[in-house]
């Protein structure tokens, strides 16, 4: 009992710790700009350009923007949470602690998965307000499920993107292309069915794809809908558990690789 209450707190106080030191400087404002105003900016160009081009309804844009909002706070605040130790000559400290990597570098995502889920519901909230989005009070606890593997399985993709921040130098520059392919592969604004085939191929292992999908199901409100969408969701967390142990590996390869080459700069 006492090494499960060490490694819950570990995962839990530790990573909220990791999270405050990292974002000390970081003023409201900041907060408000980057992570509520620029994804509902985002959500209303969307809409009027479908509603322009009339490839999909307004529900369709709600949603997938919606799900897509996690990509700052999660995807790229995942691969903050790595790189920016060895940014700020903290990565050292980590790597001498004795305690399970996993549990050290899982906590550091779990601060952005609260970020992600908030923002993701937020935006959510301006498109119902704004938009006149109507969501059946029945969809609410699947699509708050869908929602929550979105945000899940986006921070653990940002933390395998972090991962490289053990090996490159300016990671923000795979997280940044990562933001673009999540941006058209995912069919949060481009119909899967519109894309190439190895492009919608692509996009199937991408976070949030999945939870795109369940979202607008469940928003269907039927038997069909709620079933596809309990699919799709299992899907996604599956796909963020794979990049969660992909996350794991990659930072235990590369640290080995350091102590190897007696350097945490391993370029």
């Amino acid at each position: 009992m006492r090494a499960f209450t060490a490694s819950l707190r570990l995962l839990v106080v530790g990573g909220g710790i990791s999270y405050r030191a990292l974002f000390v400087g970081t003023t409201p404002s900041m907060f408000v700009g980057t992570l509520l105003v620029g994804p509902v900016l985002q959500l209303l160009f969307f809409v009027y350009l479908g509603r322009q081009l009339q490839v999909a309804d307004d529900t369709f844009y709600i949603l997938g923007n919606a799900v897509l909002a996690v990509s700052n706070a999660c995807v790229i605040g995942g691969t903050m949470a790595v790189a920016n130790e060895r940014r700020y000559g903290t990565l050292g400290v980590v790597l001498l602690s004795p305690r399970s990597r996993a549990l050290l570098w899982t906590g550091r995502a779990l601060p952005y998965t609260a970020n992600g889920l908030f923002v993701t519901v937020f935006v959510l909230a301006c498109g119902a307000l704004l938009l006149g989005l109507r969501i059946p009070p029945g969809a609410v606890p699947g699509l708050l499920l869908a929602l929550l593997a979105a945000a899940l399985s986006g921070s653990a993709f940002g933390l395998a993107l972090g991962a490289l921040g053990l090996r490159f130098r300016d990671v923000f520059v795979v997280s940044n292309v990562a933001g673009a392919l999540l941006l058209l592969l995912t069919g949060a604004n481009v119909p899967p069915g519109t894309l190439p085939g190895w492009l919608a191929a692509v996009g199937r292992f991408l976070p949030l794809t999945h939870a795109a999908r369940a979202a607008r199901a469940f928003v269907t409100d039927t038997g069909a809908g709620v079933r596809e969408g309990l699919r799709q969701s299992a899907t996604e967390y599956a796909v963020g558990l794979g990049y969660l142990l992909a996350a794991v590996l990659l930072l235990r390869c590369f640290e080995h690789g350091s102590r190897a080459r007696a350097t945490l700069d391993t370029l």
